[in-house]
């Protein structure tokens, strides 16, 4: 049993900024005479030193990296050999955590911003392998308290690797009775390490006396070697190690794998560097494979720096053209040697055939039959370059190979690239035009659309590998946002169909600061395979759209607005009797009220103007056509059915066919005067319109990428009118609140006469009678905008009330907050382009499909009607064999 202290360093009841720190202050230096003694304390590659960690927090960070604070930490050895479900019943007893609750995660070497979680005996293995050479790596334990022994069956009887001791590493050791209790004496050590990385470690090691290890034969399989066990929350007396989490994952790994290795010498064991053993391991090793795999020569002038990334097409042309210098020109590799010939036929406007092509020597000869331009370059194993041994410069083909050229597939995806990340909406037409304007090149839609689809899958990962991350990515919102409801629906063919999300943040925003009101939407993502995206919305107290719950379906119709319902109905649990708001054309009201129990179902003002103004027909009378659009609005926003009459009736004048529609479009069902529902038609504004924006700029995104940039724009929504908010100084939101001012200023000079306590009449040009009990007015003009008439005001006035406990409770601005008090939390995880998915063995069986890509019904209904019109003209095709019409090379029967 070996306990290890680090003076000033671990103190009871401090805190760790930075575990990476504390692993490193683990790793110090033994005086140890032999390696059997370092393998016994599992300071050698064979055993991985786990940083295991409980009871912080991870914070995010600016560049997107995660930092872990507070907890305590403990060390834990492990080998090839340890079996999973051992370690983790072993760090569930040890932090007094359920088995079954207890999440194991870690992060990739370099790499700060995904987790990963430990799952099995081959998630295990795979982090042991993932950290290589590494002594240390941090995991993050979390899980529900209360620990219970669990039978892990045979499981229990292998041998697991996991190393238990029962001491802990507590403040420095300055009494000799507590040394001698435990049985341990303390050992002067060296250390050696690389400048700037750590300083002022002073640390101790308690090797154990005759009499602690003859108590430890003793106590049989109780007590095991190895463990290194410091409970710690401070170290700020240390100095920290310094990571860069912006860097590479490559670079981060180079720089791990150069930060420690293991000398023994006549001061015993000490830490250095790897790059202080670099000559003696070159020694080590054949000068051949260190020359191929180092390539430390020095090459030409030229290819040694990389052109200025905001070069411009001309520059770029410019260094290009003396890419290829001549004989005796030596390169890193053979790639290196393709690229510089390709850039340099493009700016000398050239083609090319390569005859030799592989990894020790290339050559290309113009494209033009008997032109004389040739290059050879060959791989001089004597000093590790890739020469140039031949080069004829002169043409004689006047740039007949030009016309013929096509670029390589790697440098058209690399310049395809750059134009995206500056318009990544770009067109093939206009990047074939742009390619043709600087470089010369003249290429067809299918090259450019192909370009684009490869540089797009590089900067944003794969279209069709994004569904197979969905179940994961399900998981991880879940996890960041408690109470966040979502779900997943794959076909039997493995194709995906929808996928349902709503935050606990909306919902619970939608039931505590909302009107019982949602709009139903769809917008198409015009994207790759055509999902529709099903949203359901809210308005806040202010009239701004307030997301409560989205879908993705891979298509629009009854059945995937049917789950949408289902769905959003197990999300948004309410005793509310809730009004929906739908295009009429859809067809959603017997879904709605099937589904949701006292529902009422409406018709949106915004398509049934739409739709009116696109029916109406002449001849017209009167006002004319251009008077209706006002008189529907206004029959529709007409609270008594008198007002409802009186409009309609003038429209009957202008047009008799735009009545007819009207009565036909069930009035009941949109017209304030007869519905019973939440009233809705002082909203007139496309509430689609923001998802389309949204949507619109993530249209080109994989899937799971799409989803997250509506999750970014909902949160940056709340967060910004949670700001805004804050601020104000008035009882009501802004629009109310000028609403109730212009009612004020209406209640000046009104004549208010007692009829009850509760009743009052209140004379204008008419009189009305006010009931303040039931909060209505005869001019009913109250109940539709839930805020107080002038008729009313007056009565406040009169009476001494306040006017604002008469509001609805929904235009508060206490409400309105309350809508926006709960956050979206970002999830801890975010997969990465490139297959470092989480698992990136993934089975087969558990991967989903894209959805099967069909023709929007608009698109289908215009090609039919254009030929119905135009009629269809089809390309013959032509044989390339005998140049014959009908039939291709491969069906061609004629003898030659």
């Amino acid at each position: 049993m070996e306990q290890l202290t680090a003076n000033k360093c671990f103190q009871r009841n401090a805190r760790v900024e930075n575990p990476k720190a504390l692993g490193f202050l683990l790793l110090l230096h033994f005086q140890a005479p032999d390696f059997a003694s370092l393998k016994r304390i599992g300071m050698v590659r064979e055993k991985l030193i786990l940083i295991c960690q409980h009871g912080g927090e991870f914070e995010p960070k600016d560049d997107g990296s995660l930092s872990y604070s507070g907890g305590v930490a403990h060390a834990l050895d492990i080998g090839p050999e340890t079996v999973f479900d051992d370690l983790k019943n072993k760090l569930a007893e040890k932090y007094y955590l359920e088995y079954g609750s207890l999440t194991i995660k870690y992060f990739l070497p370099g790499n700060r911003r995904t987790l990963i979680t430990l799952s099995n005996d081959k998630d295990l293995k795979r982090m042991y392998d993932f950290h290589g050479d590494s002594v240390t790596a941090d995991v993050f334990l979390m899980g529900t308290k209360g620990f219970v022994p669990v039978n892990l069956g045979t499981q229990a009887k292998r041998k697991t690797g996991a190393k238990k001791s029962s001491a802990s590493a507590v403040g420095p050791a300055t009494s000799k009775g507590a040394r001698s209790a435990v049985g341990l004496k303390d050992v002067t050590i060296g250390i050696a390490t690389s400048s700037d990385f750590v300083t002022g470690i002073n640390a101790t090691l308690r090797s154990p006396t005759r009499a602690a290890i003859a108590s430890k034969r003793t106590a049989g399989p109780n007590i095991v070697d190895g463990l290194f066990e410091v409970n710690v929350t401070d170290a700020t007396d240390c100095s920290t190690d310094i990571h860069d989490m912006s860097a590479s994952p490559a670079g981060s790994v180079k720089k791990r794998r150069c930060t420690a290795s293991w000398r023994s010498g006549e001061n015993g064991l000490t830490i250095v560097t790897v790059a202080d053993n670099l000559e003696e391991t070159r020694k080590n090793t054949s000068q051949k494979k260190v020359a191929r795999k180092c390539n430390s020569v020095a090459v030409a002038d030229n290819m040694s720096q990389a052109p200025p990334s905001d070069a411009s097409p001309e520059k770029l042309v410019e260094l290009w053209k003396n890419g290829i210098t001549g004989e005796g020109q030596d390169f890193r590799s053979v790639a290196e040697f393709r690229d510089a010939l390709q850039k340099y036929a493009i700016a000398h406007r050239f083609g090319y055939k390569l005859r030799k092509n592989d990894t020790n020597r290339a050559s290309a000869v113009c494209a033009a039959e008997g032109c004389p331009w040739r290059i050879h370059a060959s791989w001089v194993p004597s000093a590790s370059v890739f020469r140039v041994k031949k080069l004829h410069e002169s043409h004689t083909c006047d740039g007949e190979s030009w016309k013929t050229a096509t670029p390589a597939k790697t440098w058209l995806v690399n310049i395809i690239k750059d134009r995206l990340k500056d318009s990544p909406h770009h067109k093939p037409k206009e990047i074939a035009n742009g390619l043709l304007r600087d470089f010369g090149l003249e290429l067809n839609y299918a090259q450019v659309w192909r370009g684009i689809e490869d540089a797009r899958q590089q900067l944003e990962g794969s279209y069709k590998e994004a569904y197979g991350q969905l179940p994961w990515y399900c998981e991880k919102i879940e996890e960041a946002n408690p109470g966040s409801f979502t779900k997943l629906l794959v076909g039997d063919d493995k194709r995906f169909q929808r996928l349902f999300l709503s935050f606990h943040a909306t919902v619970y925003g939608f039931q505590s600061g909302c009107r019982p009101l949602l709009f139903l939407e769809a917008i198409p993502s015009k994207s790759k395979y055509h999902e529709i995206l099903l949203t359901a919305t809210a308005l806040d107290g202010d009239d701004g759209i307030f997301p409560v719950a989205f879908a993705v379906v891979d298509d629009e119709n009854e059945d995937s607005w049917h789950w949408f319902l289902v769905q959003l109905k197990s999300a948004v649990s309410t005793s509310r009797s809730l009004t929906f708001v739908s295009d009429r054309d859809k067809g959603l009201m017997k879904h709605v009220l099937e589904i949701f129990e006292n529902a009422h179902h409406g018709y949106s003002l915004y398509y049934l103007i739409d739709s009116f103004i696109q029916n109406l027909k002449g001849p017209f009378h009167g006002e004319g056509r251009a008077s209706l659009p006002g008189c529907f609005l206004a029959a529709a926003k007409a609270v008594r059915r008198g007002g409802f009459k009186m409009y309609t009736e003038q429209i009957k004048r202008v047009s008799s066919s735009a009545y007819d529609w009207i009565m036909q479009n069930e009035p009941e069902y949109w017209a304030n005067a007869f519905f019973k529902g939440e009233l809705y038609n002082h909203i007139t504004l496309n509430i689609a319109e923001s998802y389309a924006n949204w949507i619109d700029e993530a249209r080109e995104l994989p899937i799971m990428r799409k989803i997250e940039v509506l999750r970014c724009k909902i949160m940056e929504l709340m967060e910004g009118r949670r700001t805004e908010s804050s601020n104000w100084t008035t009882k009501l939101t802004p629009s109310k609140q000028e609403m109730l001012q212009e009612e004020f200023a209406k209640a000046s000079g009104l004549k208010v006469l007692f009829s009850s306590d509760t009743l009052f009449e209140v004379h204008d040009n008419s009189i009305n009678v006010v009931d303040i009990v039931k909060q209505h007015c005869s001019c009913a003009m109250w109940k539709p905008t839930g805020l107080p008439c002038h008729h009313a005001i007056a009565v406040f006035n009169y009476t001494g009330r306040n006017v604002y406990d008469y509001c609805s409770r929904y235009f508060t601005a206490d409400s309105f907050r309350s809508t926006f008090a709960e956050s979206i939390n970002h999830p801890l995880t975010i997969a990465r382009i490139g297959g470092n998915e989480e698992d990136p063995e993934e089975d087969d069986d558990e991967q989903i499909m894209p959805p099967c890509i069909s023709r929007p019904l608009g698109q289908q209904q215009k090609k039919i009607r254009r030929n119905k019109s135009q009629g269809i003209i089809r390309r013959s095709v032509c044989c390339t064999r005998c140049n014959g019409v009908g039939h291709n090379k491969a069906s061609c029967k004629v003898s030659l």
